[in-house]
């Protein structure tokens, strides 16, 4: 029986929607605790988690798949005729204005923990370079102050943790000092959560007195940047373009001239860069254009008939793969929260840890439940203007996704060295290479000596020759 110093409204509110367990443990928790539960019940839309039961949950959602696609438009990672090259030109030039006067300000989504890797601790925290072992973090701010100093200006940092690491993304930044950035210029702040359920449409228990919730997915940072303060900040600093990556990409160039300055030019709302697809079966989600919108289809959601298409010259014809890099304007996101636009919830059986009714933890094996999330680049078919930057792979993309094998710590680390010893062969440096190709050795660039190519040619004097298995920092 429910305690009666239980509220009567958030008795019968639980009772109507069949949720009245959330309070079976009333009678065990301290008033502390009681607070605590009552306050996260009251702050469940029930009106929307009964639209997400229906549609998401209890329901299996069908999927109708995309019949009108075609392939949309990019700009090329270089430019391909003389109309194109002196926009390049001008968008290049655009762009370091617009960086050199405080317009553009960094902004990474670092929620995730780094437990899939065997790591203990946030992901960024995760160490990835290949000689000094600096964490993504490190890595990160290095490039940001980097920039700061070729541009002449200061660069914010605006961070996205989750509830799971917002303590411990903080405590790390201060254990190090922010790692050099002055401490004003980096804005930390979390993303929301969604209750996590039962196949049959019950909100899980996390223990006695907590609702098990999950992070809100990349799509949460729109709400989050207003919820937290950040775009007040961002507002207030006069920043107009958010230069958007996600935490576990150590090659992304966080501030790219060109890709900002084609965005302006075009009067983008939200851009994408991506890079060309390995193959039909890469797991990574596709540009499209459906019904002539700008759009991301997960790979598992493209028709096969389409994902194996190919051009005449042998390549996909839906061949952009998504790498979560975005210019997204200021003004966008204020209009979207102007009219309270929403992106779509998406539906995933995960495996939930919770405590069952007799108050037991149940550790599970297998899928147990649903987690709710959205993603970031479903917002791309509300911009009235949106351009994609085709950009390559082995300069800007190394996902670390996996403990092992494709997208992981090795591979990242490798082609972190891969692009370094290209780098240094495009200024004349000889770099001993096995007979695969791959460097024979390893070789780790630091940001503050160059953050492109072209930064090598003017510090010929201070790079060493290179011998085969040589470990090689530049700084």
């Amino acid at each position: 029986m429910i305690n009666k110093t239980v509220p009567q409204s958030i008795r019968k509110l639980l009772e109507e929607h069949k949720q009245g367990h959330l309070l079976t443990f009333w009678h065990s928790i301290n008033p502390l605790q009681k607070d605590d539960l009552l306050a996260q019940i009251q702050q469940l839309d029930f009106t929307q988690i009964n639209n997400w039961l229906e549609k998401l949950v209890i329901n299996i959602p069908s999927i109708d798949l995309p019949v009108n696609l075609a392939p949309p438009p990019f700009y090329p990672p270089s430019p391909v005729n003389n109309q194109q090259k002196n926009k390049y030109v001008q968008a290049q030039k655009l762009g370091t204005e617009l960086i050199s006067t405080g317009k553009v300000a960094a902004l990474v989504v670092a929620g995730g923990q780094g437990s899939r890797l065997g790591f203990d601790g946030p992901k960024g925290d995760l160490p990835i370079s290949p000689v000094k072992g600096k964490t993504l973090f490190q890595l990160f701010a290095e490039t940001i102050t980097a920039a700061s100093e070729r541009f002449g200006t200061i660069c914010p940092w605006y961070i996205m943790t989750s509830p799971l690491n917002y303590q411990q993304t903080i405590d790390i930044f201060r254990s190090h000092n922010y790692y050099g950035l002055e401490k004003e210029n980096v804005f930390i702040f979390q993303q929301g959560t969604l209750p996590n359920f039962s196949f049959d449409g019950k909100i899980l228990l996390a223990d006695k007195s907590h609702i098990a919730c999950s992070p809100d997915g990349h799509g949460g940072i729109l709400k989050a940047l207003i919820r937290s303060g950040a775009l007040e900040n961002i507002k207030k600093h006069g920043i107009e373009y958010l230069s958007y990556f996600q935490v576990d990409n150590p090659l992304v160039t966080i501030f790219d001239p060109l890709f900002i300055g084609l965005h302006a030019l075009d009067a983008a709302q939200m851009s994408s860069k991506a890079v060309a697809k390995k193959g039909p079966e890469e797991k990574v989600g596709v540009f499209c254009l459906l019904d002539g919108k700008l759009t991301v289809i997960e790979y598992s959601d493209l028709p096969p008939e389409k994902a194996q298409q190919r051009k005449d010259n042998g390549s996909l014809v839906f061949e952009l793969g998504n790498i979560a890099v975005h210019i997204i304007s200021t003004c966008f996101i204020e209009r979207l929260s102007d009219r309270k636009l929403s992106l779509p919830i998406h539906r995933a059986v995960k495996k939930i840890p919770h405590i069952d009714e007799k108050g037991n933890q149940i550790e599970p094996d297998k899928p147990n439940g649903i987690k709710l999330e959205s993603f970031i680049f479903d917002a791309l078919p509300m911009a009235s203007k949106s351009i994609i930057l085709q950009t390559t792979r082995k300069e800007q993309f190394s996902p670390v996704k996996n403990a092992a094998g494709t997208d992981s710590i090795d591979t990242a680390k490798q082609m972190l060295t891969d692009r370094a010893a290209c780098w240094l062969e495009s200024a004349g440096i000889a770099v001993p290479r096995k007979p695969d190709g791959s460097p024979d050795c390893t070789i780790e660039i630091a940001p503050a000596f160059a953050l492109e190519k072209d930064d090598i040619k003017a510090k010929l004097s201070r790079i060493p020759k290179i011998n085969p298995n040589d470990k090689l920092y530049l700084a």
